[in-house]
């Protein structure tokens, strides 16, 4: 992964993709607190508190530090942050994409349009090669967008991760630079 120096920002037409700060928790939380984002995704705890929240943050900045991830805060034209997305490096010039918006933003298209800002992000500014991402089956919503972006399923990932002592099946899809 090619190293920034600084935090980029990107723009696209109805948001801004900026890096999390400390005044982002409250707004983390708040959205956070609903189970059902534990139960869509693979590393979101439930219940969510304002130590995952401090965590999480402190984590996205090592990464940011350690060349190895880069994750943004979704914010819309009024700069409030209304969900986060991010691109972190797996070796071999891939890195793998996850995202999460607050509930009452869903269904709007911004998840879409971070993620192809992002994507393109990845690609032109990072020099990736294959961009990839998860999602559990029983959340079809977020392999939508995926597909919305131009990644393919590439397969089904069996018994992939054991939550809440059960073990999930993950569709795994991408998309190439070229």
């Amino acid at each position: 992964m090619k190293e920034l120096n600084e935090f980029p920002i990107i723009e696209t037409e109805r948001l801004t993709l900026s890096q999390l700060e400390e005044a982002d928790i409250p707004f983390i939380v708040e959205y956070l607190q609903h189970r059902i984002y534990s139960d869509l995704t693979s590393n979101i705890p439930y219940p969510y508190t304002e130590d995952d929240a401090r965590f999480w943050l402190k984590m996205s900045k090592d990464a940011f530090e350690n060349n190895s991830g880069y994750t943004f805060g979704i914010r819309n034209k009024e700069n409030q942050l209304i969900g986060a997305i991010g691109l972190h490096d797996r070796d071999d010039d891939k890195a793998e994409l996850g995202y999460w918006i607050g509930m009452p933003y869903w269904n709007k298209g911004y998840v879409t349009e971070a993620a192809r800002a992002i994507v393109d992000f990845g690609f032109k500014e990072l020099n990736f090669n294959k961009i990839f991402a998860t999602h559990f089956l029983h959340n079809p919503a977020s392999g939508k967008i995926m597909e919305k972006i131009g990644m393919e399923r590439e397969a089904i990932l069996k018994q992939e991760i054991k939550k809440d002592g059960e073990y999930l099946d993950l569709a795994l899809y991408s998309i190439f630079k070229e």
